[in-house]
């Protein structure tokens, strides 16, 4: 069946190839993919995202993102929301955002990816009373760890592109950040770690204009960075690829209990070993001793970080290949929208819709 579905991001960080984020990530895979499967791909997000599809843009908010920000940003999606269903007929809402609720609309097959720690959302929000509106996790573990009461569908295990992120290229001495810098990232352990391991260490990602991310930047990060300890700011796809690459490890220190780390994926589909805290589906991405080091500390962090150059970079590859498969994560997304769809169809066929 050919389906129109309307994908839905979070209001305050654009989409596209080179998004940072990883449900960003995802969104805009699932994008791609439903312009070549030949469904319409309609997506509201904010000003600066790219689509394949359709894009309804809402305004990007400026400045630091505060809650009058977030009321406004809630407020244009609510708007972008309803204007795409008044001028195409939706099959399926697809929502990425933790603040889903804000702009949840009250009716129509709804699916949405609950991409963060589920201890991050409300709980009413994770117990739905509509039959038609589904939530899912994206990892078995995050899904283990839904509260008493939730009401959660089968997870959707995320999925990385194995054969465009691989390029083997020639390794280089030094150990890599990916991430959003924020204090539950614990991008400051990474630097105490390479710096007593006398190991280089390139640090990508975005600083988004929250007020803590703001702070955590200018407090925690950039006093312990040094000639041999960078911060590159955001990449692209491109050079994200590239350094992943070309990096001894990904280092992981996020204190956060990490839902799936679409990052972790992607280093092993480079033939990067990761070293990470064991934090929610970590321990499930990386095998310790095999694929990377499991770490309690930055004293273990920084001899894994040396230990690192021993491992075996055809065993990350080929354990990327074997379990994080961007097409079966697709497929299953797929067949998602095709049973909500039918159960529209079949609620509007009986007079319930």
């Amino acid at each position: 069946m050919t389906l129109t579905v309307l994908n839905v991001a979070y209001p305050l960080a654009p989409v596209g190839p080179d998004a940072v984020g990883g449900a960003e990530q995802v969104m805009s895979a699932l994008d791609r993919a439903l312009v070549e499967k030949g469904h319409l791909s309609v997506v509201v997000a904010c000003q600066g995202s790219s689509t394949a599809g359709v894009l309804v843009e809402t305004p990007a908010e400026a400045g630091v993102l505060d809650e009058a920000a977030k009321k406004r940003a809630y407020k244009a999606h609510r708007d972008a929301i309803a204007a795409a269903r008044a001028r195409w007929r939706i099959d399926v809402v697809h929502l990425h955002g933790i603040d889903f609720d804000a702009y949840l609309p009250s009716d129509g097959p709804t699916l949405v990816t609950l991409h963060l720690p589920l201890g991050w959302y409300p709980p009413e929000v994770l117990a739905p009373s509509r039959e038609d509106l589904w939530l899912h996790a994206v990892s078995q573990a995050q899904h283990g760890t839904a509260p008493a009461g939730s009401r959660l569908a089968r997870p959707i295990p995320n999925g990385v592109d194995v054969d465009a992120l691989n390029d083997l290229r020639s390794r280089r001495n030094f150990a890599l950040v990916l991430s959003r810098i924020c204090p539950e990232k614990g991008i400051h352990l990474a630097v105490e770690a390479a710096k007593r391991a006398g190991m280089p260490l390139a640090i990508a990602g975005q600083v988004y204009p929250y007020e803590t991310h703001l702070r955590y930047f200018a407090d925690e990060v950039r006093p312990r960075l040094d000639r041999q300890r960078r911060f590159l700011g955001p990449l692209g796809f491109c050079a994200k690829r590239r350094l992943l690459n070309a990096a001894r490890c990904l280092v992981i220190p996020s204190l956060a209990p990490e839902t799936s780390s679409l990052v972790a994926m992607e280093a092993l589909a480079c033939g990067t070993p990761v070293v990470a805290f064991p934090n929610g589906a970590l321990p499930d991405v990386v095998q310790h001793g095999r694929t990377g080091f499991l770490v309690n500390d930055v004293e273990e962090m920084t001899k894994a970080i040396i230990a690192s150059g021993a491992l075996d970079h055809e065993a990350c590859r080929a354990e990327a290949r074997r379990r994080f498969s961007l097409e079966r994560m697709i497929a299953s997304y797929m067949d998602a929208y095709e049973a909500l769809a039918k159960l529209g169809t079949r609620r509007a066929l009986l007079g319930t819709g």
